[in-house]
C-alpha cells in the first residue's frame, strides 16, 4: 500500500476549503460542468479531484477521498493463527462456544489453562470459579483441560500439569 503524506491530505482538504473549488467540486458530483471557473477546475485535477473523461469532459472523482483513507490508515498487524482462534471464540474473555474441532480447542484450553500456576493445587471449587469465569459449563471445560493433559486430578485436587509457561 502506497502511504500518503500529511501535505497530500491537506492539499485536498485546502480544495474543499475554498469557496470556488467546493462549489465546483459540487457541480462536477451532481454532473454540472457548465460555466465553472477554469482555475477551480484544475485546482481540483491537481488534487485528484477532478479529471477529464475521454470525451474531455470534466468529472468529479471523489473516489480520491477513499484513496487517500485507505493509504493513509494504518496497516492492521498480522495475527498468529493462535491469535485469530482467541479472537474468533473468545469474545470479552468468554467462550462463545466448546463445539469447535480439536485442534482449536486445544488453543483455547491452553489459553485457559494459564490461569492456573504451575505447581499450585487447586480445589475442585477454586477450579470451577476459575473456569465459570470462562464458561458457564465449567465442568465440560475442567473435563477437556484433564483429557487433554493440561491439568491433572488426584480426589478433587488439580494442578496444571501441561501448556505453555509465560516467563
Amino acid at each position: 500500500m502506497v502511504r500518503v503524506n500529511d501535505a497530500e491530505i491537506r492539499k485536498v482538504l485546502g480544495l474543499l476549503s475554498q469557496d470556488d473549488t467546493v462549489r465546483a467540486f459540487a457541480a462536477l458530483v451532481l454532473g454540472d460542468a457548465t460555466g465553472l471557473p477554469p482555475k477551480a477546475l484544475d485546482r481540483l485535477a491537481a488534487g485528484g479531484l477532478a479529471g477529464r473523461d475521454a470525451d474531455g469532459r470534466w468529472r468529479a472523482r471523489p473516489e480520491r477521498f477513499r484513496e487517500l483513507l485507505r493509504a493513509h490508515a494504518e496497516p492492521q498487524p498480522e495475527l498468529s493463527a493462535e491469535e485469530r482462534v482467541l479472537r474468533t471464540f473468545l469474545v470479552d474473555g468468554r467462550l462463545t462456544t466448546m463445539g469447535m474441532r480439536r485442534d482449536k480447542r486445544l488453543v483455547v484450553l491452553r489459553y485457559v489453562a494459564r490461569v492456573f500456576e504451575p505447581g499450585v493445587r487447586y480445589p475442585e471449587k477454586d477450579v470451577n470459579v476459575a473456569l465459570r469465569a470462562f464458561h458457564d459449563d465449567y465442568a465440560a471445560l475442567r473435563r477437556y483441560l484433564v483429557d487433554e493433559g493440561l491439568l491433572s486430578r488426584e480426589g478433587n485436587v488439580y494442578w496444571r500439569s501441561g501448556g505453555p509457561v509465560d516467563v
